[in-house]
């Protein structure tokens, strides 16, 4: 942050300071109005939003007294490259060339994989993700992947599960086949045993691991022989508190192998690359990567080696956020993903394409996926500043309490026996489904809203279809999205019309002017539609004498009233016994349950649990699950 020179010319100097206090005061005036008496911390509490791992995000952050340079408590963390690193873990963070555009690519067919990496690297991207095995090409099949792939300008990092020790010495020999020197081969040879448990609930020897570290400090200086992969419990629906101490606990695990078998603490740590994933919850990002790099520090200051505790970091937009409906909004959350993955310092980006979850990506897609990036460099200039954040009290503090709550989890994992012991006890895989649990009620509620799916679904919207992709590897820890339960009733829907030649439906029986049941018809329109009900809303509105003609001719055999609470204490009664004579099975109102009690069968409202009532809904029009 740049400290302007005291040259007389304040920052609005004609005004008075302001205080927290009458912050509050005017924060207290407002919420009296509606309806809340409370004073002071009460008050600012009032407006305060609570998130996971125990953090709470306030209405207003400002410089605490003393905060300038004093990391750790919501001041400025040291410079950029140096310990405690969270400001970058290089001195020129990412100002010189932008962060490293790593695209990912897919697939068992090894021809394929080299036309779509030529591709990438012609138009933008600057190193290779690789998926080889069982869940992608061949070890046999990476020379033909590679095929014309310029090794000693593009960096490779291989991702290879339990045959990381066979692709990586395919690789070095590829390497020297093809004359590249050794110090000029970059990229990771990927081997994570952890990760690789992790995912299949399979566990590999570390030793070989040990030993392609051995060699990549020995002949291959620009090369990074593990990776520490906390993708796998992100994915499992760990928070970020979670991800993180997974993270140092599978990084610790590696430096004691690492260390036992003969490198230095200072050689060790240079031969690990992290990889986290970025979401589209931007300020938490941010901050998750920066505590990051702040938390390996300490690790490494802990180890006698402060110095050399700048942690690379490769950050991959979050498979969970990624949906199946609707998927082009998936652009929108990847770009959102992108932007805090590159302000929040990491050294190389993965954006995932907006069709990930369906298939195999069409070059439409791997196009919008790395031009993402290249739109932050090179037209937003993101990687201009060093630390964009920095000096925002809220990433500062919200750094240092994610900091702080990932630090106690670490320790959790440790006194358990470190990262194998926690993973193959079940503490890790019951941790994280107690977390997903609370985040499932949140969705089911649509408290945490997803576009497209949740909210705003179009029914009518044809289905994007790709090629499907290798079957990834299971046997571990789950895998989960934020749409499944949605996605759940949306294929009985599917189902439903392709057996019947039409969705299961709902009548929106209005009542009065659009200006009283507009708000509460796009609701429940909304909310119904979010399951695959389709909503008749014709006529616009109906009274007593109308709503069972309107209902016998909409193919519908529940019904929902919406309208205001005024003409619900005039209309309900009546419109509903004409809707049930007229065959309706429930009537449902769009209000809060005590709203014309006796008129109605159930309610539905902001914050009832969408996927129980749309579930049972389903269940009741015959829909077969």
């Amino acid at each position: 942050m740049t400290v302007l020179p005291d040259d007389g010319l304040s920052l609005a100097a004609e005004f008075p300071d302001a205080t927290h206090e009458q912050w509050q005061r005017l924060v207290e005036g407002v919420l009296r109005k509606s309806g809340k008496d409370v004073t002071g911390e009460a008050a600012e509490a009032a407006l305060s939003t609570t998130l996971e791992d125990g953090l709470n995000t306030r209405p207003l952050y400002t410089a605490p007294a003393g905060a300038a340079g004093h990391g750790g408590h919501g001041g400025l963390d040291g410079f950029p490259g140096f310990a405690p690193f969270v400001r970058a873990g290089r001195a020129e963070g990412s100002a010189a060339g932008g962060w490293d555009v790593r695209q990912r690519l897919v697939g068992d067919d090894p021809a394929r994989v080299n036309e779509a990496a030529l591709g990438d690297l012609e138009n933008g991207v600057t190193s290779l993700w690789l998926t080889v095995g069982r869940a992608g090409i061949p070890v046999s099949g990476l020379a033909r992947a590679l095929d014309g792939v310029y090794l000693d300008l593009a960096p490779v990092a291989l991702d290879a599960g339990s045959e990381y020790a066979e692709a990586a010495a395919e690789l070095l020999r590829l390497y020297a086949e093809r004359g590249v020197a050794p110090a000029a081969a970059r990229g990771s040879l990927g081997a994570d045993p952890l990760g690789h448990e992790a995912r299949t609930g399979e566990a590999l020897d570390l030793a070989p691991a040990v030993e392609l570290a051995r060699l990549a400090v020995a002949e291959w200086p620009g090369l990074r022989a593990l990776t520490v992969d906390a993708l796998p419990f992100h994915e499992a629906g760990g928070s970020a508190a979670q991800e993180l101490g997974l993270s140092l606990a599978t990084g610790v695990a590696y430096l004691r192998a690492l260390t036992s078998g003969g490198l230095s603490v200072e050689a060790a740590l240079g031969q690990l690359e992290f990889r986290y994933a970025a979401t589209a919850d931007q300020f938490l990002t941010i901050a998750k990567l920066r505590a990051a790099r702040r938390l390996w520090a300490r690790v490494a200051e802990a180890c006698g080696a402060a110095e050399a505790g700048a942690q690379r970091q490769h950050a991959v937009t979050s498979p969970v956020m990624m949906t199946r409906r609707d998927p082009w909004v998936n652009m929108l959350r990847t770009t959102v993903a992108c932007m805090a993955a590159g302000v929040g310092g990491a050294d190389s980006v993965t954006v995932l394409p907006f069709d990930h979850e369906l298939g195999l990506p069409d070059a439409f897609a791997r196009r919008i996926a790395r031009n993402t990036s290249t739109i932050l460099l090179e037209e937003s200039h993101l990687a201009r500043v060093i630390d964009p954040a920095g000096g925002s009290w809220y990433v500062e503090q919200l750094t240092d309490e994610l900091a702080h709550a990932a630090w106690e989890f670490f320790q959790t994992i440790e006194q358990a026996g470190g990262q194998a012991a926690a993973l193959r006890s079940g503490l890790v895989a019951d941790r994280l489904a107690a977390t997903w649990a609370e985040r499932s009620a949140k969705l089911a509620k649509r408290r945490e809203p997803i576009t497209g799916v949740s909210e705003f679904p179009l029914l009518a919207e044809k289905p994007v279809v790709r090629e499907a992709a290798p079957a990834p590897l299971t046997g571990g820890l789950p895998r989960v999205r934020r749409d499944e339960a949605y996605e759940e009733l949306r294929a009985r829907s599917d189902a439903h019309l392709a057996a019947t030649g039409s969705r299961p439906r709902i009548f929106l029986a209005a009542l009065g002017p659009a200006a009283a049941h507009t708000a509460r018809a796009t609701f429940a329109a909304n909310l119904f539609q979010a399951g695959g009900v389709e909503p008749v809303h014709d006529p616009v509105s109906v009274d007593a004498a109308t709503a069972a003609e309107a209902f016998a001719a909409s193919g519908a055999t529940m019904a929902v009233l919406c309208s205001s609470d005024a003409l619900y204490e005039e209309q309900a009664e009546a419109v509903a016994g004409a809707l049930r004579d007229a065959g309706a099975t429930t009537v449902f109102l769009a209000g809060r349950p005590g709203t014309a009690a006796p008129a109605v069968d159930e309610y539905v409202f902001a914050g009832c649990d969408a996927v129980a009532v749309l579930s049972s809904v389903l269940d009741r029009m015959g829909v077969a699950r």
